[in-house]
């Protein structure tokens, strides 16, 4: 007799809990992001720039040259180092099929590794957003020093996270080791809860 099939299960799935009276609003909601597909893709030697012509033909997007998300329909890149970005898909049903696509189309110029396993994504949004994650992050959020379009590797409550703000409401997403997901999770509950959270699955 076969083993059975283990039922696949979203990094954040029984982490996120709602806190507070929402009838006036929430300081933060919180929504994991599980519809999307993660590239880890860097640059070979000498062929930065024939890279960045290929994201550009492909998908209409300069490459950042600095920790900045550029992006254009369902795909967008952050720059994560020096000729290293992480390359996004949204609402793939088939994560391992993007990296799949980009290693096909920068063959020679750049190297694609699969992240969509490896990282769990989550949406912080809502008035509070700033207040919550500066009780962790060692990054200037106000508006003058990181904006739209601003991304950040650093660390959150000890825990290695990519971060990047989507607009100006502020909405946040921030990108952790799937093994940190529920420890993360914890920090946002208890760092959120004196402004009311808003869970959403």
């Amino acid at each position: 007799m076969s083993d059975p099939m283990p039922n696949p299960r979203f990094a954040f799935a029984g982490h996120l809990t709602a806190i507070g009276s929402l009838v006036a609003g929430a300081g933060i909601t919180l929504m994991p992001k599980d519809d999307l597909a993660l590239a880890t893709v860097i640059a070979r030697k000498g062929q930065a720039g024939v890279l960045g012509e290929r994201v550009q033909a492909l998908f209409g997007i300069p490459l950042p040259a600095r920790p900045k998300r550029a992006a254009a329909g369902k795909i967008a890149f952050i720059g994560t180092g020096p000729g290293q970005w992480l390359a996004i898909e949204e609402s793939s049903g088939d994560p391992q099929s993007f990296a799949a696509k980009l290693a096909t189309e920068f063959a020679g110029s750049g190297s694609v590794c699969d992240q969509s396993d490896g990282r769990a994504v989550i949406r912080v949004s809502g008035p509070r957003a700033r207040h919550v994650l500066a009780k962790g992050l060692p990054v200037d959020l106000h508006p003058r020093a990181f904006g739209p379009g601003d991304a950040a590797l650093s660390q959150i409550a000890l825990i290695s996270t990519l971060l990047w703000q989507i607009d100006e409401a502020p909405t946040y997403e921030i990108a952790v080791f799937r093994s940190m997901a529920g420890s993360f999770a914890d920090w946002l509950i208890a760092s959120g809860a004196e402004y009311g959270i808003a869970a959403m699955s």
